[in-house]
């Protein structure tokens, strides 16, 4: 430990292990870096791929130690503690991933891995790190053409873009744990999807008109796709579970610029008074 003054005379300490620590620059900083981004890839690799295995985690904060077993990549990326910059990039790569495409966030991050190995004898072979991205921004150019020329658009003939949804649907659900049944569920998404074209155009669908409830019990079979609207909405104390030939009122409001607090009591404004209509109409019967 060590007293030293400021520019201003105001003394201030520096303790004797900050002291002996440097800081890394140079060739030896983009060498730490892409030891680190490849550790993260090298987490997710097992996990790629319908033979890809499961990861253990376990929490470690004070008030949650549960342990979740997984192999979705952005669940496995989301519960790494990180402290590297360049580790933390590639982390966000794979959410970018998932937010937009929902699907890939393990093939993103081993792809990025990959690449970094490969840099890395580059970087060894004193490449400046400026040229290597350079090809990299190039050989994306061509990779890109190259898919553009090989691609074949079926939105036009709704059976054959139906077949390419499911082929989709069925290869993203291989390592997912429906894979038993991957079929059955991409049967069920592809239908989903077919209706939603139906009703808009296909350039620009609101995959939000489409509500998934979850309901515990049963078997994957017991899903299925409902042709309208579905409330889910728990019976009350002293409601009946089942109402024939019953009046139902649907109240909607445009959507205004209120303040949540404001458009929540709205809502339940509004699922009141149906409650009052149903019960009026039962107490009617």
């Amino acid at each position: 430990m060590s007293l030293i003054y400021d520019e201003y005379g105001r003394p201030f300490v520096i303790l004797k292990e900050q002291q002996a620590k440097s800081r890394v620059k140079g060739l030896e900083a983009v060498k730490a870096n892409i030891i680190a981004a490849k550790s993260i890839s090298n987490i997710v690799r097992t996990s790629l791929g319908p033979k890809g295995m499961d990861k253990i985690l376990q929490r470690v904060t004070e008030t949650d130690q549960s342990v979740s077993v997984t192999n979705d990549g952005a669940t496995i990326l989301r519960s790494v503690m990180l402290d590297n910059a360049a580790a933390k990039v590639l982390v966000d790569i794979a959410k970018v991933q998932d937010d937009e495409v929902g699907d890939g966030t393990t093939s993103v991050a081993v792809f990025c891995g990959e690449l970094l190995r490969e840099a890395e004898q580059l970087v060894n072979a004193r490449i400046h790190p400026q040229t290597i991205a350079d090809g990299w921004r190039i050989a994306t150019r061509i990779a890109r053409q190259a898919l553009l020329d090989s691609s074949v658009d079926n939105s036009g003939d709704d059976e054959k873009f139906r077949q390419d949804l499911f082929r989709i649907a069925r290869t993203t659900l291989s390592s997912k744990l429906v894979t038993y049944e991957k079929d059955y569920f991409a049967k069920l998404a592809v239908d989903a999807i077919m209706r939603l074209k139906k009703e808009g155009s296909s350039d620009n669908l609101n995959l939000d008109l489409i509500q998934i409830l979850k309901k515990p019990g049963g078997q994957l079979r017991d899903s299925y796709l409902e042709d309208g609207f579905l409330l889910d909405k728990s019976i009350g104390v002293g409601q009946p579970k089942k109402v024939t030939n019953a009046n139902n009122s649907f109240t909607t409001y445009p959507k205004l610029s209120l303040p949540k607090r404001v458009l929540w009591q709205l809502n339940m404004r509004i699922l009141m008074e149906w409650n009052v209509s149903l019960l009026s109409r039962v107490a009617m019967l």
